[in-house]
This record gives structure tokens, sequence and C-alpha cells, in this order.
């Protein structure tokens, strides 16, 4: 058996969601643009902000993986957004986030990316966590979508 390459299956199914855990093509299947910036009672955030939350912690966890000019971001101001979302701005998200997850995915399924390589610019993450994070991170988020969703009876 190919240790390597069952452990880069795993990975991507991860990364992909649909196991444990719904995917985020699911969560925002036909979703009401028109509540997109509603926030139910009792919650701090909107579905745009979960959203957009999503993209700016995916790229900036891609950036730090494959920058070594990476700059850090500053919690929490810079990981939420400033303004309400509108349908262009959500679905030029949806595709960013889509985009950095299959550059995430690339960079699991190449064999040139050592998954238990400490990342040369941080300070001893390795390729294996960052891979983790995301997945992590992401099937967190998506979760909140999918209950804001059925709060804002948004759901089918």
């Amino acid at each position: 058996m190919d240790n390597d390459r069952v452990l880069r299956e795993h990975i991507l199914q991860l990364l992909r969601g649909g196991n444990a855990h719904t995917t985020l093509e699911h969560a925002v299947e036909n979703f009401p643009l028109e509540k997109m910036n509603q926030k139910p009672p009792h919650l701090p955030y909107s579905a745009w902000d979960l959203l957009e939350h999503l993209r700016i912690a995916q790229h900036d966890i891609l950036d730090f993986m494959v920058n070594p000019d990476y700059k850090e971001l500053t919690w929490p101001k810079d990981y939420w957004p400033s303004k309400e979302g509108s349908s262009k701005k959500w679905r030029e998200s949806l595709r960013a986030l889509e985009d950095d997850l299959e550059a995430i995915c690339a960079l699991a399924r190449d064999p040139q990316t050592k998954v238990y390589d400490k990342i040369p610019h941080g300070s001893g993450q390795t390729y294996l966590r960052e891979f983790l994070l995301v997945a992590d991170h992401n099937a967190y988020h998506i979760g909140q979508l999918v209950v804001l969703r059925r709060l804002l009876e948004a759901w089918g």
C-alpha cells in the first residue's frame, strides 16, 4: 500500500467535504440572495458575513502556504467583511472560494508537496496542519451557514 497516496486521498476527501460534513455547494445551493445580509435574532453574523469570512480565511491559509513573503492579517478585523454583500459580491466570493480550494487541493495532490514538511517561512506549521486547518475551519462555518439558513427559513 502506498501510504503517501492514501494520505493524500484522505486529505482531498476532507477538504472537499461530503463525508461527515455537508459541502459548501449544498449549503449555499439556491440561497435566497435577498436574505444574504439578514442576521437572525441573537446571531452577530449574516450568510454574507460567513461566506466572505470563509473566503478570506481560506485565502489567507493558501497565501501562507505558498507565499514566502506572506504577511499576517490582523484578527479579527481583517478576517470579516466590513460591508454588506451584493449578489455580484456573493457570486465572486463563491468563485474565489472554489478557486482557492482547488489550489489547496492541487498542493495536496502534488507529490512535490511533502505533507509532513514544515512550511519554510512558517514557525513550525506543516502542510498537513494547514490542510487540516482549512478542512476544519470550512466545516465549522459551513455548518453555521446551514443553521443560519434554517433560522432565516431559507432552506429549499
